[in-house]
């Protein structure tokens, strides 16, 4: 008492001599306050809040510059240019909407492709690569900075991989905490998985999809946990753009009504997940059938039947849900409401089947059975087959893509399902199907490699918050909530804080620790809510307290920091070498591997515009974006039974390919061929695929068996198969190389791909003329002639007796007219009068 009575006598002190001294001038007044609010903002900065927001800035900062810069080798090393196949034709299309306008682009006919059919662009392609770059363009144009398309085209893959780190760090920070989503945002960066489909020049639909998937996953967990209509709403815009994007929406589409239906299995149904699930469905539906290639596809196909059937039992389930709530003896009826729940089940999977059985729903899309059948591709749809990103996944491609990753990966699922919540029942399930249809086909590692940083990143932060020793009074890992309760209390979250901190501090040192008063104080408090928390008794917090040392946690950080090292070495060497080379551009030491551009070059230049050019689907794309020609078949292989009669060409003689390709008015015929620099990817290893594609639409003209030797073995030497040695497509990659020697230890013809000399090497080509090749026989071009006045017989010709007709007459040399003849004509045959005898 008597000492609050001399501190309030001190400051009435205080106060009369500061009103008796005379106020200093304005402008030290002025510096006072701007060096307390510095120094104030100084101190902010400087708590542990403003620290972490600091960290995180710069991580995020550094992942996406990362991400970015690590995608531009093939750039540096080559040139700003388009790579691959597909996004010859994204940028094709683009530069069209961008010169035309983009209603000229949706009804844009493009007579360069399919002939003699065409396609029809804007209906068959999803929009929204060529739409986000065209505004980017258009932005960078209202702010003077002119920059072509082409640019543009090449860093937008690049561009977005750094804005997939941020939407990846926002899904792991509302799955875990801040620290495993800047874990996530740094692997996703580098991870080859991602970057074989976002480096500098892949201008695909892959190169946002990905980030559009994440970032409607994040607003998915966002509505899910809050259950607000606001991030529902924005959670079908994303879905949208999702759609318009890329194919691959039915991932989206198929995973959210499985996650939902998890947590009504669950039990952990509640008004939250009614609400997110309903409106994203409505306003999603309604959106993603405004894209003209989906149109009706959404209420029309098998692929998104789940999302309905979930809709309709997730509404059910709500209404039963109410009753149950208002019902005075609800308790009673539980077996009521649950048979139900099972008969509203059964009922929307037997209108599901019936419509389906009828015809208005469509069955299930080839490629979609080949996710399932391994084999089925194979045998009733082999174009499918013939993709090598089709083609199941090897485990040295899981380690190649992913290295450590795929090590952590199972633990962060654990550590998931043993700390489960609303939100982790999804990443679990991302984590099980992502897994499966990436050991299916390899093109959809694409998608397991986010799911797999996620996971990482979680099983990494949970293991380094135990081993890195981090005291802090914020929880990093947050307590696990049930779906049941809508509000978590402030008072439980406090708890948690405190259980989480006493846990830390148990591990901090072996043996005695140094108390203070203070701790001993609390620590009666703080061991009775650890008992009442976790079980654990006192000899069991003691007895844990002496299990690893601080040494031993020294070290184990010190090695999982050497193989994060290493992981950013082989990410970075992988991106460099694996997936920064163009496949228009063949990366080698000693030799020139720019020949496709050049072959392409010679085409757009020596060839009239309108000309006509046969190749196998692989190149169509190309030729049309580089060469500017027109194209039987595309990687589009919207019709295979186009792409077959092309494959029935290429496997037939040379006169009855002759005939197709004078029914299709081919000019010029396009071959790719490896065997001088042993180039695998050329069109004799392609061969097959096209000969199994034409059996399929022509089998009594083409049979697979064929084309193999007696031991059915695919040979290309003397001991090969007749057919195969004269078909068109062996003589058009094999023409004059039999005279060809490259290496004084093969003999001439010495096929340096297949490892044999050929079997036929003398022969002259009849209805082609090699036109073009180029310095390593990569691309050969020939020019089909044209058809001749007469054709005359090799041998001699032959006399033919032909029988008189009657109205055939000697020929005279006179120029006087020819008399007619009447047929049948009537003979009159005179008759004799006998004589009359003489009466004696």
């Amino acid at each position: 008492m008597e000492r609050s009575q001399l501190q309030t006598d001190v400051t009435k002190q205080v106060t009369t001599i500061t009103t008796s001294v005379p106020s200093v001038t304005t402008k030290k007044s002025s510096r006072t306050k701007t060096f307390s609010t510095s120094q104030s903002s100084a101190n902010q900065l400087l708590s542990p809040t403003g620290l972490a927001s600091l960290i995180s800035f710069i991580v995020l900062t550094c992942a996406y510059i990362s991400g970015f810069m690590s995608r531009l080798f093939s750039v540096i090393r080559f040139e700003s240019i388009i790579h691959e196949f597909d996004p010859w034709f994204n940028y094709r299309a683009t530069h069209y909407m961008v010169e035309n306008g983009f209603y000229n682009f949706l009804n844009w006919f493009d007579e360069r492709a399919w002939y003699p059919l065409g396609r029809i662009v804007g209906g068959t392609v999803y929009p929204g690569l060529m739409v986000t770059s065209g505004v980017i363009h258009w932005l960078l144009h209202m702010i003077n900075i002119p920059i072509h398309i082409r640019e543009i085209c090449v860093f937008l893959a690049p561009f977005f991989s750094g804005l997939t780190a941020l939407a990846t760090y926002l899904l792991t920070k509302e799955l875990w905490s801040k620290s495993a989503g800047l874990f996530a945002a740094a692997f996703i960066a580098v991870a080859p998985g991602y970057s074989s489909r976002s480096v500098a020049g892949s201008y695909d639909n892959e190169g946002i999809a990905i980030f559009a998937l994440m970032f409607t996953y994040f607003l998915w967990i966002k509505s899910v946990k809050t259950g607000s209509i606001f991030w529902s709403c924005f959670t079908a815009i994303s879905y949208f753009y999702m759609v318009s994007a890329w194919g691959g929406y039915v991932f989206i589409i198929n995973l959210i009504p499985v996650h939902a239906f998890m947590l009504i299995v669950l039990k952990r149904y509640s008004l939250r997940l009614y609400v997110s699930y309903s409106i994203f469905f409505i306003i999603g539906l309604i959106l993603s059938m405004q894209i003209p290639f989906v149109g009706f596809q959404p209420v029309r196909t098998s692929e998104h039947m789940l999302a309905a059937g979930v809709f309709a039992l997730i509404q059910a389930y709500g209404f039963i849900d109410y009753l149950y709530t208002k019902l005075p003896r609800a308790n009673d009826l539980k077996q009521l409401f649950f048979g139900l729940i099972l008969a509203v089940g059964a009922l929307v999977f037997s209108v599901v089947v019936i419509l389906t059985y009828t015809g208005y729903i469509a069955p299930w899309s080839g490629r979609f059975y080949s996710l399932w059948d391994t084999n089925y591709a194979k045998i009733h749809i082999p174009i499918i087959a013939s993709v090598s990103e089709h083609q199941p996944t090897t485990w040295a491609s899981f380690f190649f893509d992913l290295h450590l990753l795929i090590c952590l990966f199972p633990v962060g699922a654990w550590f998931c399902i043993k700390e489960l919540n609303d939100e982790r029942v999804f990443i679990v399930l991302y984590a099980v199907f992502a897994s499966y249809f990436a050991g299916v086909m390899i093109r959809l590692m694409l998608t397991l490699t986010p799911c797999v940083c996620v996971l990482a990143a979680i099983a990494l932060s949970k293991t380094l918050d135990y081993y890195a020793d981090a005291d802090s009074n914020e929880n990093d890992t947050p307590a696990v909530t049930s779906a049941d309760d809508g509000n978590d209390t402030s008072e439980s979250e406090e708890d948690a804080n405190n259980v989480e901190i006493t846990t830390r501090q148990l591990y901090d040192k072996a043996g005695k620790q140094k108390t203070s008063s203070v701790t001993t104080g609390n620590r009666h408090h703080r061991q009775q809510l650890l008992t009442a928390t976790t079980g654990a008794t006192a000899t069991d917090t003691a007895d844990d307290t002496n299990i690893i040392g601080s040494n031993i946690k020294t070290i184990v950080v010190i090695c999982i920091a050497m193989m994060l090292m290493l992981l950013a070495v082989h990410c970075t060497w992988v991106t460099s070498n694996a997936y920064s080379s163009p496949s228009i551009v063949l990366a080698s030491y000693n030799q020139d591997g720019s020949r496709y551009i050049i072959a392409y070059y010679w085409l757009r230049k020596n060839t009239p515009d309108r000309s006509r050019v046969m190749s196998w689907w692989d190149y169509g794309y190309q030729i049309a974006g580089m060469g500017n020609r027109t194209t039987l078949v595309d990687n589009n292989t919207w019709n295979n039974s186009h792409i077959a009669l092309v494959g029935k060409a290429m496997s037939s003689n040379e006169t009855e390919a002759y005939k197709i390709m004078r029914m299709l008015d081919v000019d010029y015929v396009l071959v790719i061929f490896g065997g001088v620099i042993g180039y695998s990817g050329d069109d004799i290893n392609k061969f097959l695929w096209m000969v199994r594609i034409a059996e399929g639409e022509h089998p009594k003209d083409i049979r697979e068996k064929d084309y193999f030797t007696e031991n059915d073995e695919f040979r290309v030497d003397s001991a090969g198969s007749p057919i195969l040695l004269n078909c068109l497509m062996y003589k058009l990659c094999y023409y004059r190389f039999g005279e060809l020697q490259s290496d004084f230890r093969t003999p001439p013809g010495f096929d340096r791909t297949r490892h044999a000399e050929i079997g036929n090497k003398n022969f002259d080509l009849e209805h082609v003329e090699e036109a073009y090749t180029t310095e390593h026989w990569i691309v050969r071009i020939y020019k089909v002639k044209n058809l001749k006045n007469r054709l005359q017989a090799k041998n001699a010709l032959r006399q033919v007796l032909r029988r008189k007709s009657i109205y055939s007459q000697k020929s005279s040399k006179s120029t006087q007219r020819k008399t007619g003849v009447i047929l049948n004509k009537p003979q009159i045959k005179k008759g004799q009068v006998k004589a009359k005898s003489i009466k004696t």
